[in-house]
């Protein structure tokens, strides 16, 4: 035993010597432990002459086994295991991989599909008109048919997180988008831009519902693949289509409608 004034320096690195008088002690372990009465428990002292006049002591670790419980554990993973392995299902038709997903994401999740593949279906539908040889505006064909996919890319994404979250996708009825974009007093061009302007702002309002949704019920992962995958995308997209709708209003409906295709086309092919 060695007494408590002498406890601290067995935090320095070992080996080390102390002395006491004619006495030097040695320490080979840093791993000790005060005891109740302020003393060093579980090592041993072996004394031996070091000089004429005094011995030297080693302290070496003892090799009685310390069977003190452990206090303060903080994650014992077994016993935690009990209830989780609870939670793990036994029929084929309910996923393995969901976690802490709720049914209000989940449903969320499939309207938010449904609301890209309306977006996208309009989108197509604006690509054939504006192809009809009568119209014959390609680079504003080739414009919404590049948004079509997109949105449809967009939908894909959504189902794709449900699949990887354990939920389970539902495809829901689409209205029938409108043929024909000839507007008496817009013209074809302006007015179907000003829709999809339109279209890419309903859609960020949605997106940002199932955002603060996301938040509510606290599902961090959900509303990070928002933020991280649509919401900036979402914004650019309605600056750029605020700009088109701003140079047709400037274009009119005749050649200057025709200047913009070409524009259209050429920024199409270089981008």
């Amino acid at each position: 035993m060695l007494p408590n004034k002498y406890c601290s320096l067995f935090s320095s690195p070992f080996p080390s010597v102390i002395q006491r008088g004619n006495v030097d002690f040695s320490l080979s372990s840093s791993s000790f432990l005060n005891n109740s009465n302020g003393l060093i428990s579980g090592v041993t002292v072996v004394s031996y002459p070091r000089k004429a006049s005094g011995f030297v002591g080693v302290v070496l670790a003892s090799k009685e086994p310390n069977h003190r419980p452990i206090s303060n554990v903080v994650f014992e993973p077994f016993e935690e295991l009990k209830k989780e392995l609870l939670h793990v299902p036994s029929v084929p038709q309910v996923s393995l991989a969901r976690h802490l997903y709720t049914d209000r994401c989940e449903a969320a999740i499939n309207d938010q599909i449904n609301v890209e593949y309306n977006v996208s279906y309009v989108y197509h539908a604006m690509y054939a008109y504006f192809d009809r040889d009568n119209v014959a505006l390609k680079g504003i064909a080739k414009f919404f048919k590049d948004s079509s996919v997109e949105e449809r890319q967009h939908a894909e994404m959504f189902m794709d997180y449900q699949n990887k979250r354990g939920g389970k996708v539902v495809l829901q009825s689409m209205l029938m988008p409108i043929a024909e974009y000839d507007h008496p007093e817009k013209g074809d061009a302006l007015y179907a831009m000003e829709l999809a302007l339109s279209l890419e702002k309903l859609n960020n309002e949605k997106l940002l519902n199932l955002h603060i949704m996301a938040n509510e019920v606290n599902d961090v992962h959900l509303a990070d693949f928002i933020e991280t995958e649509f919401l900036t995308e979402q914004v650019e997209s309605i600056r750029k289509l605020s700009e088109y709708v701003a140079q047709l209003r400037r274009a009119g409906k005749g050649h200057g409608v025709w200047h913009f295709d070409l524009m259209l086309s050429n920024q199409l092919v270089t981008a």
